[in-house]
């Protein structure tokens, strides 16, 4: 394919087939799940009885799963910051109905769905202060996001390809252990939201597969860039009332760590995955800096996996989420 090789005319060439992508990637609205599917019926008789289960099948879910799961809720809540970032990227045209702003709309509208879920379950649950919850939502809302990606659509895929193949573990994960802990009903929503992560996984990993195949050597560059900053979480800016930007983000890594719902060795097991499924160490026609940025590319999970080894958090913290009741 000879194209001139500017971030915005490769964004114009893949938005040509934006219909296939969405047909392919997302579920039609009408035929797709949604919160009121897995929650009690307000308007039945039965409402009452079948929140008391509820409430009986979370009363003993652990503090360090009940701060991961929060932590997971207040992320997914943050919606209106991830749109209006991938609304300003190279080559999404927010003004038109079609396009890459046909996808990010559609693509939002899926992930909505999530937080809408666990928040409503959470408030059933009688486990968890809402107003804290929310408080550290809305504070999430209103810093903002710094990761690093610019409005460059290449970093950017590659933050969200990693970013929902993380989520997909997490929520992959609580389900695991929210089954373990008795609890099936809570084991299946985190499924049927871990399916949607690794749904939309296969989507942003397919642009840069894409990508790779017209612009290979600004792809393998943006691939490197992203790399040497490392990918922090959407939540890295999450705090609780009263506390500075950030501050909560780091307790609550630690318990995901304890829990190994995600862990530094999922962030290598992700990065290797990445390159297997982009073929990096076979693209051709690369130039000097991009063949540099290669060797860095594979140079990375060995290295991050030494890292992990000496990494591993097993003593839990003297810290007090507010968003828990005991």
């Amino acid at each position: 394919m000879n194209l001139n090789q500017t971030r915005l005319e490769v964004m114009q060439y893949l938005a040509q087939t934006m219909d296939q992508i969405v047909e392919a990637f997302l579920k039609k609205i009408d035929e797709n799940w949604q919160p009121a599917d897995f929650l009690p019926e307000s308007n039945s008789e039965n409402f009452m009885e079948e929140v008391k289960e509820l409430q009986l099948a979370c009363k003993e879910l652990p503090y360090d799963y009940l701060a991961v799961l929060v932590g997971d809720i207040i992320t997914e809540e943050a919606l209106p910051t991830y749109e209006s970032w991938l609304m300003d990227v190279e080559g999404v045209q927010k003004d038109q109905r079609d396009g890459w702003s046909k996808w990010v709309r559609m693509w939002t509208a899926e992930e909505n769905r999530h937080g809408d879920l666990l928040n409503k379950y959470v408030y059933l649950s009688g486990r968890v202060n809402m107003r804290q919850m929310e408080i550290s939502t809305q504070h999430l809302i209103a810093d903002g996001m710094d990761i690093g990606t610019a409005r460059d659509p290449y970093r950017n895929f590659v933050y969200t390809s990693f970013q929902e193949m993380a989520t997909n573990i997490s929520h992959r994960r609580t389900a695991t252990l929210s089954k373990q802990y008795g609890n099936n009903h809570l084991s299946k929503i985190c499924g049927v939201i871990a399916a949607d992560e690794a749904r939309h996984a296969k989507a942003y990993k397919s642009f840069i597969g894409r990508i790779f195949e017209i612009d290979a050597s600004e792809m393998m560059l943006a691939f490197e860039d992203m790399m040497r900053k490392k990918i922090v979480m959407p939540a890295h800016f999450l705090r609780q009332q009263g506390e500075k930007i950030g501050n909560t983000f780091s307790h609550f890594s630690d318990a995901a760590q304890r829990l190994g719902v995600y862990t530094s060795r999922d962030y290598t097991d992700i990065l290797e995955s990445l390159i297997q499924e982009w073929n990096i160490s076979n693209i051709r026609d690369l130039n000097d800096a991009a063949e540099k940025a290669r060797d860095y590319i594979m140079s990375l999970p060995e290295r991050f996996r030494k890292i992990a080894e000496r990494s591993s958090i097993k003593a839990p913290l003297e810290y007090e989420f507010n968003w828990i009741t005991r």
